[in-house]
């Protein structure tokens, strides 16, 4: 039987006697998380790349306003996310990471080819877009408690010197997913041409989901849980209600708040220079400087290459001198580099929209590298999944769900296509006044309660 609550209890590392892995079974946990990663974030790209095609198919038109019913999918799936965090981050705090979250991995890529599987509008009617927002939430619901659970799964395993880099390659996968998922697009645009795409190759990287999330689960099912969650369950200390926990406590509440307003810029970073990027290049430029859908994919490659790349090498630099410094830097420099970038972007010229691209890819990858690891300390082991899962769920909400749904109709009604490099000044100053906020925790063991 567990306890109802562990603050009468006093844990610490050394009291539970968490066992320390070894390289070999964190490298296991990293490619665990990882590929978990790479299976939500192909999901949830091809469906920002493929926005498109979807507004044909599913809409009837490529004009805005079923771009702007499209990007309604978008955001449902992020209002979904709630039920999700408080779900799994129960389940999770309660019964272990593992097995929820091949579960999880299973649902997001079953609902992936479920889109890929909808008949087009023209032969079910108003069932078409009903049945996208159904999928999508299911998506939202299950990326709810994907996240913050392949974070603390991979977080609770690393070395306390190495974790940031252990977690970087977390984000890594999310961005190998999108760089994939353009990849596999723009090659199916190559050889299949617009016309069959629009016809029925949409659907092909949808279905293409099901394999991908085969994949995850096996390789997630194959670990054991947690040292961390373990060594509680040994103890007999498992948090009887971690919801109850949490929001009853003023110190949980607190850092909910920070985890809210930190990743405040992760979303014009994540939704707005990557996932939303290829439709914003084809249709939100204006006449004449729009981009094809293959440039497009091209232009956001060359930005995902380049954030894969500096995420490892930023996460090396904060496990040396701190995540509070990377965070910083990479704010300042989103807030700086945003508006002169986008102005290049806008001319419709490819190799700048390329040039500019790839140095907002850098000045975000600080960002994309530590906030999560930053999250992970943040909170203790009996309620760190469903805390971080709440808070982060809500921040994407805000600052993330809602931008490609929120930038077209901005730029539709303003003409002005600047209004995602001021997106991206704003939520980088939230970031930065949070990070003051902060306290540093590089090296520092994961808090057990």
């Amino acid at each position: 039987m567990t306890n109802t609550s562990t603050e009468s209890v006093n844990l610490n590392t050394a009291q539970i006697k968490v066992v320390t892995a070894d390289g070999k079974v964190v490298r296991k946990a990293t490619l665990a998380g990882t590929m978990g990663s790479f299976v939500e974030w192909y999901d949830y790209g091809i469906y920002g790349l493929l926005t498109t095609y979807l507004a044909i198919n599913i809409m009837g038109s490529k004009d805005l306003g079923s771009l702007l019913l499209t990007n309604v999918g978008f955001l449902v799936s992020f209002l979904a996310r709630p039920f999700g965090s408080v779900i799994a981050g129960y389940l999770g705090d309660k019964l272990g990471r593992k097995n929820l979250l091949a579960v999880l991995l299973l649902l997001i890529s079953g609902a992936t080819a479920c889109i890929g599987l909808i008949p087009s509008s023209s032969v079910i009617g108003w069932a078409a877009p009903a049945l996208l927002i159904l999928f999508r939430i299911l998506q939202g619901f299950s990326a709810g408690g994907e996240v913050a659970g392949a974070m603390a799964f991979v977080g609770e395993y690393a070395h306390d010197k190495h974790r940031n880099f252990s977690m970087s390659f977390i984000a890594v996968g999310s961005f190998c997913a999108l760089l994939f998922g353009s990849g596999f697009s723009a090659m199916l645009i190559t050889t299949l041409g617009d016309a069959t795409m629009e016809a029925w190759a949409w659907r092909i990287p949808f279905l293409f989901a099901l394999p991908l999330g085969y994949v995850g689960f096996y390789i997630r099912s194959k670990m054991e849980d947690t040292p961390h969650f373990a060594a509680l369950r040994e103890r007999n200390v498992v948090e009887k209600n971690p919801l109850r926990a949490v929001f009853t406590s003023k110190r949980h509440l607190k850092a909910i708040a920070l985890t809210i307003f930190l990743p405040a810029v992760n979303g014009p970073g994540y939704y707005l220079l990557f996932a939303y990027m290829p439709t914003y290049l084809k249709t939100q430029l204006g006449s004449g400087n729009n981009f094809s859908m293959l440039q497009a994919l091209m232009v956001t490659a060359v930005s995902l290459v380049a954030i894969i790349v500096s995420i490892p090498l930023m996460a090396r630099l904060s496990d040396r001198i701190g995540r509070k410094p990377v965070l910083t830097l990479s704010a300042v420099l989103m807030a700086v580099v945003s508006y002169p970038m986008f102005a290049m972007i806008t001319t419709g010229n490819m190799t700048l929209a390329c040039v500019a691209t790839v140095v907002m890819a850098i000045a975000f990858s600080g960002h994309a590298a530590v906030v999560h690891t930053v999250l992970t300390e943040m909170f203790p082991t009996t309620v760190r999944y469903s805390a971080y899962s709440i808070g982060f769920s809500i921040s994407t909400i805000i600052f993330g769900g809602s931008a490609p749904l929120v930038m077209t109709e901005l730029i539709k009604s303003t003409g002005n296509s600047m209004v995602p490099a001021y997106a991206a000044i704003g939520t980088a100053i939230i970031t930065l006044v949070s990070i003051f906020l902060l306290k540093e925790t590089k090296g520092q063991p994961l808090a057990m309660n």
